[in-house]
């Protein structure tokens, strides 16, 4: 990572300030130069030459093109991209969206992490977040504005350098036209002349969907070449003059503190310490070498005693998974219900005990397990400036939580923001679960920038969960065998709650969505919460209460069709009558998988298989999945799995491809093999050992069907994951004459 540096004399003309600026980690393309600069380059940001004189107007997220582009001489285009890259193509889809209204190849795009500040704030003008699949459904008409604005302010500057109206011109990729005289000029070259103009004060017009050129089609993803010749910087690659490095021992539990380090003079001897350090439930050990760091750390020999005082949910010393789950299933509280249709009671009391069922679900605890464990690197500079590089989804929240751990007002820290190395939910604030204030802590004890970095184990150890939940249901029949009534129980905390570590007085929506919302048109219908806090922290998970809340009831829609005596498909249909949009979808993936035949049947390698289905109407968007499934072993094998998406509109099908097969193997995994276990209040697994993950040989073939309904955009990078659980496990109830309510599915016996 490069360093903050002045700028060179000729950039810092083009600047209103003149101040360091941060310098991207390619040097800004290799070393910027006169004219590199054109539109903009990242902050601190002012105005327009042309509108320096007066006062600055108030922020309107997304209207200062300044902010976000630059174009530099060799015609590349640099984009400050609002939304962390974390393998999710969200860098690729802004490129598309900007490129399309700029009328410039996103293929010259360079993106990069925007810094905080107001500008990026592009979330309903208000919010800068990466989650919830929000970044491209909810910045899709500003980023279009963008670059509508961008390209307009090109054109007057072409129009006065060519003389002519600015209603004469046009654009091809890259250049502004005058058709009449077969003149043109390039971008690069007219960047330094548009950066003296005002953005336009009317947005200008936006394109026709049916002239689009590259948005809706497959566009090569930006990041993977650096990624793939090992050129792409991470929070764990970040480095800076005179960095020691950090490692830390948790307390087995969380609340625990440090009674006392029995061996600390040995531990201070070992080979390149440089010191060791008590912390909030945690000993660290600093030297120069990470490697030296750790091995020191680890030898620590700590005598962790009960707190003194209240600390943040603390781990009670007899918790175990097992057992929670046994609560779960049986607590009795407040049913707080948060959707009702008809009339339920009467229901169950018109059907007897002939035509109802009655049925517990159980979903496990589960860690991210991202691919990179969390760092910070914090450097205090000698203006009284602080400068920090962590992975993180929300760099503004950060900076406000940085600026009560550090001291320092906010306008005094600068939040570098490298890519993610996977997240799902991950690098978020959560309480006792980021490295960050652990460095600051470091950086001041020893008067030098530090780097942090939690290893595996550790990370496992502080790794906020999902939440576990028991979903208690009830379901009634008709005299046809199709469902009248569904009542849904769930006794669970929501990650919102949880992570407030308080009750808000309202039911937190993610603990219930994928239960409560869903499509079909049932008479009588109650979705209820019985809150109850979870030992553990939890925390936001790849799709979040979808994850689990859609495998509860798609498995359980499954159980009332077979008391019902009714296929699975009939009875989706059946409930989806008059909803167009999602019988569509239902059929698409029927056609996809060559026709519903729910087995078992023998298939031509032998084996006997099944499949089951799933519907789901995640953050915006419809999906719908089969999955066919063998059993060898007691282990089960996913041969295919078949999804429609119906995102409503899409910006590029390769990306929505490529994420619903990121989802599939997620949720596969989690629906086969993961579980974050506890037993005597400690983690049972502290690494990829103990913590399986499905592994290539597991992973089955992927087929995708989009379906462009035309509806408003929804997101794309979580939806294509809840509906595979149910599938999955549908598909082995069927094959197993057995029903599967309780995940992981595991081995079976």
């Amino acid at each position: 990572m490069t360093e903050w540096t002045p700028l060179d004399p000729a950039l810092a003309k083009v600047l209103p300030t003149g101040e360091p600026v941060n310098v991207s980690r390619r040097g800004f393309l290799g070393g910027a130069s006169a004219g590199a600069l054109v539109l903009g380059f990242g902050l601190p940001v002012g105005a327009a030459r042309a509108q320096a004189a007066g006062a600055a107007p108030a922020v309107v997220p997304g209207t200062r093109v300044p902010a976000f582009l630059a174009i530099n001489p060799d015609g590349t285009i640099r984009l400050q991209s609002p939304f962390a890259e974390g393998g999710q193509g969200v860098w690729t889809a802004m490129a598309q969206i900007v490129g399309e209204e700029l009328d410039a190849d996103p293929a010259t795009f360079v993106v990069e992490n925007a810094p905080t500040g107001p500008d990026y704030q592009v979330i309903n003008g208000k919010m800068r977040i990466t989650g919830g699949s929000m970044s491209v459904r909810s910045s899709y008409d500003t980023m279009r504005r963008l670059g509508a604005s961008a390209r307009a302010m090109l054109i007057q500057a072409a129009a006065q350098r060519l003389s002519v109206p600015a209603s004469a011109l046009s654009t091809q990729p890259g250049r502004v036209v005058h058709q009449a005289s077969g003149r043109s000029l390039s971008y690069a070259e007219l960047a330094p002349h548009a950066l003296d103009l005002p953005a336009p004060t009317t947005p200008p017009a936006l394109k026709d969907p049916k002239d689009f050129r590259w948005i809706g089609k497959p566009q090569a993803r930006l990041d993977v070449r650096a990624k793939s010749t090992g050129k792409a910087q991470f929070a764990i690659d970040s480095k800076v003059d005179g960095m020691l490095h950090a490692a830390v021992q948790h307390a087995p539990r969380l609340g625990l503190a440090v009674g006392k380090i029995r061996n600390e003079a040995a531990v201070k001897a070992m080979k390149g310490v440089h010191s060791v350090h008590v912390l909030d439930g945690a000993v660290a050990v600093v030297a120069p070498r990470f490697w030296h760091a750790r091995r020191a750390v680890e030898a620590a020999q700590v005598d962790w005693v009960e707190p003194a005082g209240a600390s943040y949910r603390p781990m009670p010393a007899t918790f175990s998974t097992a057992d929670h789950a046994a609560h779960l299933a049986t607590v009795q509280g407040t049913q707080e219900v948060a959707e009702t249709a008809g009339d339920v009671a009467k229901a169950f009391a018109d059907a007897g005990a002939k035509g109802t069922l009655s049925a517990t679900y159980h979903s496990q605890y589960l860690n991210h397990a991202q691919l990179e464990p969390p760092s910070a690197l914090a450097r205090f500079n000698a203006d009284g400036t602080l400068d920090m590089w962590f992975p993180n989804q929300a760099p503004d929240m950060f900076l406000a939580e940085v600026a009560k751990v550090s001291g320092l007002p906010p306008e005094k820290i600068r939040i570098h923001s490298p890519l993610l190395g996977g997240f799902f939910g991950r690098h978020f604030l959560y309480p006792k679960g980021n490295p960050y204030p652990q460095a600051i802590e470091l950086a001041k004890r020893v008067n030098a920038p530090v780097k942090l970095i939690w290893t595996r184990e550790e990370e496992f150890l502080r790794d906020p969960l999902r939440p576990m939940a028991a979903v208690r249901f009830r379901g009634v029949v008709d005299a046809s065998g199709m469902p009248l009534a569904v009542e849904a129980v769930s006794a669970t905390e929501g990650p919102r709650e949880g992570i407030a570590d308080k009750r808000s007085g309202e039911i937190d929506p993610t603990a219930l969505e994928g239960l409560a919302g869903k499509s079909y048109a049932l008479p009588n219908a109650r979705i209820a919460q019985i809150f109850v806090k979870s030992p553990t922290t939890v925390a936001y998970w790849r799709s979040v209460g979808n994850s689990m809340n859609d495998f509860f009831y798609e498995a359980f829609l499954d159980e009332l069709a077979d008391k019902g005596g009714q296929d699975p498909y009939a009875v989706r249909l059946h409930l989806l009558s008059g909803n167009a949009r999602l019988t569509t979808l239902l059929k698409a993936v029927v056609d996809l998988s060559g026709g519903w035949k729910r087995g078992p049947f023998t298939a031509p390698d032998g084996t006997t298989r099944a499949r089951g289905m799933a519907m789901a109407s995640p953050f915006g968007t419809q999906t719908a999945a089969i999955a066919e499934v063998s059993i060898a072993d007691g282990q089960v094998k996913v041969h295919d799995v078949w999804q429609a998406i119906d995102p409503g509109s899409i910006v590029n099908p390769a990306i929505i491809t490529a994420q619903v097969n990121s989802a599939v193997a997620l949720g596969l995994s989690q629906a086969l093999i993961e579980e974050a276990a506890y037993k005597n209040g400690e983690r049972v697994a502290r690494n990829f050992d103990g913590y399986p993950i499905l592994t290539p040989d597991r992973m089955p073939r992927v087929h995708v069907r989009i379906v462009e309904s035309g509806e408003k955009m929804g997101g794309i990078g979580e939806p294509g994951l809840p509906a595979v659980p149910p599938a999955v496990a549908n598909a082995v109830s069927r094959l197993r004459g057995q029903r599967v309510r309780t995940l992981p599915i595991g081995t079976l016996s």
